[in-house]
């Protein structure tokens, strides 16, 4: 299954080497066949920003593999909690969350870490949201790109707050060292290996999105929740008969 993304605006692929997905080898027969829905978060605000320009290339692979894909730009989302829930931005930023079925987050690496910028989106999704979970049990893939040499660091905080967030994390990721190095001045990314391996977490994050979804319910229905909703039940049912 492939998309509306045409292989020439993939000038750095092999196209005898990019196979579409085979949804039969994933999806069961009762699971939903529309596009996998895909919200991609990027961390800096730079006018020439290397984690929004990695986030475009990724962008135009899932799209090639048939995604529905949408985009949050940070600019003007506040701090947490230095506004309300009902700021546009904050809006935005949940909405798209509750409509994605799973997600990429990429972020440089400063200080060591992954941008404060970063974390404010991710801690503007709440857990819990109106008593749906807008990120439980939706697929996640995490890639981050550096200034020097090639670093995990931001990755690895990030699988920590995806599973923080309940998301299935996909084993796949993408470190780009030296960003500035691996972009064209159309900000285009050069052909490489790293090139490579931001195609192979597109292509891994569409196929365990395909996978998952349509038994996400399944996996997420925990033994220690149906106890705690009986208890809730029985609760109101015998305030009820007061």
């Amino acid at each position: 299954m492939s998309g509306t993304e045409r292989l020439d605006d993939l000038p750095n692929i092999d196209p005898d080497k990019l196979r579409p997905i085979d949804v039969d080898l994933l999806a069961g027969p009762d699971a939903p066949r529309h596009p996998p829905r895909i919200l991609v978060l990027y961390g800096s605000l730079r006018e020439r920003s290397f984690s929004r320009l990695a986030s475009e290339e990724a962008m135009r692979l899932l799209r090639w593999y048939g995604c529905e894909v949408r985009t949050f730009k940070p600019s003007g989302l506040p701090l947490p909690d230095d506004a309300d829930s009902g700021h546009p931005k904050v809006q935005e930023l949940r909405d798209l969350a509750q409509w994605s079925e799973g997600m990429l987050w990429v972020s440089p690496e400063r200080h060591g870490a992954m941008t404060g910028i970063m974390k404010t989106q991710i801690d503007w999704i709440p857990l819990s949201l109106g008593g749906i979970r807008p990120t439980q049990g939706k697929t996640l893939a995490v890639m981050e790109v550096s200034g020097g040499s090639q670093s995990f660091n931001a990755v690895n905080q990030m699988r920590i707050l995806g599973r923080w967030m309940r998301m299935i994390t996909i084993p796949n990721q993408s470190s780009v060292p030296k960003a500035f190095t691996e972009f064209d001045e159309a900000g285009r990314m050069k052909p490489s290996p790293l090139y490579m391996r931001i195609v192979d977490v597109c292509e891994e994050l569409v196929k365990f999105t395909w996978l998952t979804r349509g038994r996400s319910a399944y996996l997420t229905d925990r033994y220690s929740e149906r106890v705690e909703s009986a208890e809730e039940l029985s609760r109101r049912v015998n305030q009820n008969t007061h």
